[in-house]
């Protein structure tokens, strides 16, 4: 359910809102900064939705490969 709330702001930032974001682009805007600080995620469902994302999978797979492949170069074989 979609709530109606009516704000305050100085001038310079009701324009720069409306110039930046476009007049009705401005609640989604606020809606994803306030989100993080008065909503409680859940990280498990955050994490399954990551797990999803096969391009992020291929990316953090290729990325942990990569270290596992630096941990085994011997760091003493240039002395």
């Amino acid at each position: 359910m979609k709530r109606k709330l009516t704000i305050t702001v100085i001038e310079s930032v009701y324009e720069g809102l409306h110039r930046k974001i476009g007049k009705r682009r401005i609640s989604q805007f606020i809606e994803k900064l306030a989100r993080p600080h008065v909503v409680p995620t859940d990280i498990e469902a955050a994490y399954r939705d990551m797990a999803a994302d096969d391009a992020r999978e291929r990316d953090a797979v290729e990325w942990s490969e990569g270290l596992v492949g630096d941990s085994l170069v011997n760091p003493h074989a240039s002395r």
